[in-house]
């Protein structure tokens, strides 16, 4: 279930280790307000961020992926 965000977000979806959780919202929640994590259950994550900082968002969500063994799945039907 996609969370419930205002006009002008987007929402990535992000499938980690249910251990890297609190690591991952963490580094997201303390990138100067980028985005907000929300978690569906486990590992499996959304994270919503103002449409204007989607580039920034997507550059952090790549690194973090790659350093966790992340996956990052496609959620673009739910961008704001």
């Amino acid at each position: 279930m996609i969370p419930r965000v205002g006009e002008g977000m987007v929402v990535r979806r992000v499938l980690l280790r249910a251990r890297d959780v609190v690591f991952f919202k963490g580094v997201v929640e303390a990138s100067e307000g980028l985005a907000a994590v929300f978690a569906e259950g486990g590992g499996d994550l959304h994270v919503a961020a103002p449409a204007c900082r989607a580039g920034e968002l997507d550059s952090v969500l790549a690194e973090l992926c790659a350093e966790l063994g992340a996956v990052r799945l496609s959620s673009d039907a739910g961008d704001r």
